[in-house]
């Protein structure tokens, strides 16, 4: 009988071996089968721009040969490029192809300074055509950022069950501390800054007085952004903005919006159809040509090609936690560091833009970097721009850049760094009942062993890494942004700014998004005519399939499963698996 079991276990195991390999040969098989017959993209006369903004919007979409497939059973996670949602929104001003921009709205999977560099966008292709904007949402609700970057519309149109989730800005924190408690583990905490509140979950279980402060510091920034840019375009005060804010427009639908003034009409779906037959000039009931910003983004215009030219400006982006593998995308010190190198060394670059969106990471990893930063700044024209964050680690890259750039949404600063190591004593001995033993041959050879509390003496020489690495990165910062370290030290402390705030106080040095910082550089570089080179290389998708392996199928199937919630398991995983010397942000921001 014994035999029976264990050759029945050694089927069903090999027959899961062989579904999971073949399942990922199937959909490597599709993947080829897909690319070797894509069709050239074509523009059909009277078309719409379509921009859909439910996807993950990314800086750069990465080249996934499934991201438009729909494979029965599986709801893969789909993501679009900022970069080609700006390019497309440049190119359509002088296509006679594209008669004007349809704004599909509900929610906007992307940050603040995302959803701001968009919207400039967007301002920017009304003010250089007169081709319109038509915004529409049929999807429960109309989301506060999308109704943000709807309102640069010529007409908001809503569906007459869709409310405006109106009602200001709102955040959450998590806390750890009684939860760990309870199954004995203590976090041991060392951080310099009274502002870095990276350690408050597991210190606290609410927020402290500094932390609400700074808090409410940038969430007002951010708010005041948002009501200024809808006040500007509606024509409503920010008064009446906030009054309705208090009021709360979340269950107010249709005809209520449009009472209101936030949006223009309430329209079923063939009457949307009917307007955009009436921009396009599409006769009758024909259906009306759409391209989505995705596609037409490398679709070439007749007359706009600027003609090949020697001068490069590279592009290198530093997406995701530095250092820190633990899941998603992450900025790898000696990767990005090489690619650095690589264009400060080869003579066809005139200038570099290096984009920045991260919460930070390891202190070695951001020195790592930012000594390659600085090389490359003393050589060539180097300018910083800042995403949807960059802030403590990701400030520390940024600091000798000729110039930073951010949107006035951007969550930067967080100068200041922290330490900290788990004691799973109590959890082993008192809860498990495993007992551990010691040999060491000197006074200190067990340091900083996870199985028990640290002695005085480890928490002072902890304490001294961390003054060391704050008073290293505080130099590093008066040194590149011309300040002294005692004004550093005023502002840092670890200390999160907006954007907006950080202009004021000498953080960044102008107001925009990626496409402003190429132009600085060319101007800075004297550059008339140049071609932008996107760095590092995007990987073949095939090649990383090959490469996946347990973690990243797990990881994979999760983000499928959990979707917009994946985020929450994320930021536990990173918390439980920190261990050591962090310049990180205090924790990740989701604006609703």
């Amino acid at each position: 009988m014994k035999q029976f079991f264990k050759y029945v276990l050694a089927t069903v195991v090999g027959v899961i071996a062989v579904s999971v390999i073949g399942f990922f040969f199937l959909l490597m098989t599709i993947g080829m089968l897909v690319s070797l017959t894509e069709k050239e993209v074509t523009v059909k006369d009277n078309s719409m721009l379509v921009l859909n903004l439910d996807r993950q919007i990314v800086d750069r979409a990465p080249n996934d040969p499934f991201a438009d497939l729909d494979i029965p059973g599986f709801n893969t996670v789909k993501t679009v490029g900022l970069d080609k949602i700006t390019k497309s929104l440049k190119k359509a001003v002088y296509d006679d192809r594209i008669k004007g921009v349809y704004l599909k709205l509900s929610m906007i999977n992307g940050g603040m300074a995302t959803v701001e560099e968009i919207r400039n966008a967007l301002i920017a292709f009304k003010d250089s055509c007169d081709k319109p904007i038509y915004a529409y949402a049929d999807n429960y609700m109309l989301g506060q950022k999308a109704y943000y970057l709807a309102t640069v519309a010529d007409k908001i149109v809503v569906h007459p069950e869709v409310a405006v989730d109106f009602r200001g800005l709102g955040g959450e924190m998590m806390f750890y501390k009684n939860a760990l408690k309870k199954i004995g583990v203590e976090m041991q905490i060392v951080r310099h800054g009274k502002f870095k509140a990276a350690v408050e979950p597991f210190l606290l279980d609410k927020m402290s007085k500094e932390n609400r402060e700074q808090t409410l510091t940038y969430m007002g920034s951010l708010w005041n952004q948002m009501l200024n840019g809808i006040s500007e375009k509606r024509g409503i005060s920010v008064d009446e903005l906030n009054l309705l804010a208090d009021k709360v427009q979340t269950f107010k639908k249709g005809e209520k919006a449009v009472e209101s003034g936030l949006v223009d009409y309430v329209k079923y779906k063939d009457e949307v159809l009917n307007d955009l037959r009436e921009i396009t000039g599409i006769k009758g009931t024909k259906g009306v040509p759409i391209i989505s910003a995705s596609k037409y983004a490398d679709v070439p215009v007749k007359g706009r090609s600027k003609g090949f030219s020697r001068n490069k400006i590279a592009v290198i982006y530093a997406s995701g936690s530095i250092g820190m593998s633990l899941s998603g995308d992450y900025i790898d010190g000696n990767k990005l560091s090489k690619e650095i190198r690589k264009v400060r060394q080869d003579s066809s670059y005139k200038a570099i833009v290096l984009r920045i969106d991260s919460p930070g990471g390891t202190v070695f990893d951001s020195e790592t970097i930012w000594r390659e930063v600085k090389l490359a700044a003393n050589e060539k024209t180097l300018v910083v721009s800042f995403g949807d964050v960059a802030a403590s680690g990701g400030y520390y890259l940024a600091c000798p850049a000729d110039k930073i750039v951010a949107s006035p949404n951007t969550i930067t600063g967080s100068i200041g760094i922290f330490g900290q190591i788990p004691n799973f004593g109590e959890l082993l001995h008192d809860k498990l009942g495993i007992t551990t033993d010691v040999v060491k041959t000197n006074k200190n050879s067990d340091l900083l062993k996870l199985t028990r509390p640290m002695t005085d003496y480890e928490r002072e020489m902890m304490q001294a890494t961390i003054e060391e690495g704050y008073d290293i990165f505080i130099s590093h910062v008066a040194e590149g942004r011309g300040m002294t370290k005692e004004e550093v030290d005023e502002i840092g402390q670890g200390r999160v700014w907006s954007g907006e705030n950080a202009k004021e106080i000498g953080l960044i040095d102008e107001f925009g998004g990626l496409q402003v910082a190429i132009d600085l550089a060319a101007e800075m570089e004297g550059l008339e005519k140049y071609r932008t080179v996107s760095l590092p290389k995007l990987p073949d998708p095939f090649e990383e399939l090959f490469k996946m392996g347990s973690d990243n199928v797990r990881v994979w199937f999760m983000k499928n499963e959990l979707g917009d919630n994946y985020r929450y398991y994320e930021y536990l995983k990173k918390a439980s698996g920190m261990n050591g010397i962090y310049a990180r942000m205090p924790y990740d921001i989701s604006i609703y």
